[in-house]
C-alpha cells in the first residue's frame, strides 16, 4: 500500500526531507545581539522530535541595521556561526533538515514588538537607528520615514545577503530561503507602494524586480548547487496595495533562471489605497498561489496559511497544488503535529523513524488506550 503523500521523502537538489511538512520561520523576539539563546535550541529542537522534515530558523537579518527590533535574529558576524552550529548539529541528529530564512526589515526596521504594539524606538534613549528603504515612504503612518536608499546602500546589502549565506552554509543549514514578502526590504522594492524610486531600481517592473533578483543571484552564487534555495513572496500586497499575483507570476519565472528551486507562497505586508481586497483568511488561503506557479514554472511551490489537519494537508498534495506543508500557528500549538497527522492518515509506520525511543513510547501509549478503551467496552 502506498505511502501517503504527506509522508513521502521529497529530494531537493542533494537534500532529501523525510516527509513534506515543514516548520515556518516564526519570529520570537528572543535573541541576544543576534544570536540565539537556549530558547531557540529548545523551541526548534520540539519540532524536530515531533517529526517535521523541515525546520526554518526565524527570519534572520543580514546586517545589524537589518533587525526589526533589537531582539530579532541575525547573522551579520562570524563569531555567530558556531551559536547557530549547536541548533542545525542538534536538528540534524533527531533527522530533521535545518533551514534559513535571510531577510532585512528596510523600513519596518528600529521598531518594538508587537506586544509593545511595533511602536517606533525612542532616539531620545539611544536604542533608535536609521531605517532605510527603496524611497522614503513609512511602511505604515503612524512610523518615522525611512531614509531612500543611495546605490551603495544597495550593494552593500547584497553584499550582507552574500555574506550571510557563506555564514548560513558554515553553521550547517541545508536549505536558504530568501525573504521577499511580508513588507520587507525586498517588497518595499518590489510594490510601487513603496518604491517611488526613478533609477534603474525603480519605475516600471522590470526596475522594481532587480533588487529582489540582484539578492537572489549573490545568494545563489555563494549558495551550493547541490542544496536547495527557496525564495517567500508576497503573492499580493495588502489590502489596498498595488502588487499582484500577475506580477509575481513575472518575477518567479526571472527566479526560476537564476536558480531557486521552491516558490514559498505568502501574502500581505504592505497597504495602500487601492481597490485591492485584503486575502482573506479561510483554510489553505495561500494554495491557489502555489497552484498558479506550479502551471506557469518548473519550481516546487510550498504555502502556508490555515492548513490544519493532515487530510487538508493531504489532499493539497495529492492534487499537486502544492508540494510543500508550511506550518506555523499550529506546530505552535502541537509541536507532535507529523505523528498525529501520521496516526490520522493510517500510516502508523511512520512513527518507526522517530529518534530515540521516543516512537516506542508513544506507541506503548497508542497501545494502553486502545486497551482501556476495549476493558471500558
Amino acid at each position: 500500500m502506498a505511502i501517503r503523500k504527506l509522508f513521502q521523502p521529497l529530494t531537493i537538489k542533494g537534500m532529501t526531507a523525510k516527509n513534506r511538512i515543514v516548520v515556518s520561520p516564526m519570529c520570537q523576539y528572543k535573541s541576544v545581539e543576534g544570536s540565539p539563546v537556549d530558547w531557540h535550541l529548545v523551541n526548534l529542537g520540539r519540532y524536530a522530535i515531533g517529526g517535521a522534515g523541515i525546520i526554518f530558523y526565524e527570519e534572520t537579518a543580514v546586517l545589524e541595521d537589518g533587525r526589526k527590533t533589537l531582539h530579532c535574529a541575525g547573522l551579520y558576524r562570524d563569531d555567530q556561526v558556531i551559536e547557530y552550529k549547536r541548533i542545525t548539529d542538534f536538528l540534524k541528529s533527531l533527522g530533521s533538515l535545518p533551514a534559513m530564512q535571510l531577510g532585512h526589515s528596510g523600513a519596518r526596521g528600529s521598531e518594538r514588538g508587537p506586544q509593545d504594539g511595533r511602536a517606533a524606538l525612542s532616539r531620545t534613549g539611544g536604542d533608535a537607528w536609521q531605517s532605510m528603504s527603496a524611497s522614503a515612504v513609512p511602511i505604515r503612518p503612524d512610523t518615522p520615514a525611512p531614509r531612500e536608499m543611495t546605490v551603495s546602500d544597495i550593494r552593500d546589502v547584497i553584499d550582507g545577503f552574500a555574506q550571510a549565506t557563506r555564514r548560513s552554509l558554515e553553521a550547517g543549514f541545508e536549505i536558504l530561503e530568501v525573504h521577499g514578502a511580508h513588507g520587507y526590504l525586498i517588497q518595499q522594492f518590489l510594490s510601487p507602494v513603496m518604491n517611488r524610486r526613478t533609477d534603474r531600481y525603480g519605475g516600471d517592473i522590470k526596475n522594481r524586480m532587480r533588487f529582489a533578483l540582484e539578492v537572489t543571484e549573490a545568494v545563489r552564487a555563494v549558495w551550493p548547487d547541490e542544496k536547495p534555495l527557496f525564495y517567500r513572496a508576497s503573492c499580493v500586497d495588502g489590502k489596498g496595495g498595488i502588487w499582484d499575483m500577475d506580477d509575481t507570476a513575472i518575477l518567479a519565472k526571472e527566479l526560476e533562471k537564476i536558480g531557486v528551486d521552491v516558490f514559498d507562497c505568502s501574502s500581505g505586508g504592505i497597504l495602500g489605497d487601492s481597490d485591492l481586497p485584503i486575502v482573506k483568511r479561510v483554510p489553505g488561503y495561500h494554495v491557489p498561489f502555489a497552484r498558479r506557479i506550479n502551471s506557469e514554472t518548473n519550481m516546487l511551490t510550498m504555502a502556508a496559511g490555515m492548513i490544519n489537519t493532515a487530510e487538508q494537508a493531504e489532499d493539497h498534495l495529492e492534487k499537486g497544488d502544492v508540494d510543500l506543508i508550511c506550518m506555523a500557528r499550529q506546530m505552535m500549538m502541537n509541536a507532535d503535529w507529523p505523528m498525529h497527522a501520521a496516526r490520522d492518515l493510517g500510516e502508523p509506520d511512520y512513527l518507526d523513524i522517530l529518534p530515540g525511543d521516543f516512537a516506542f513510547r508513544l506507541k506503548s501509549l497508542e497501545d494502553q488506550k486502545r486497551m482501556t478503551i476495549n476493558q471500558i467496552a
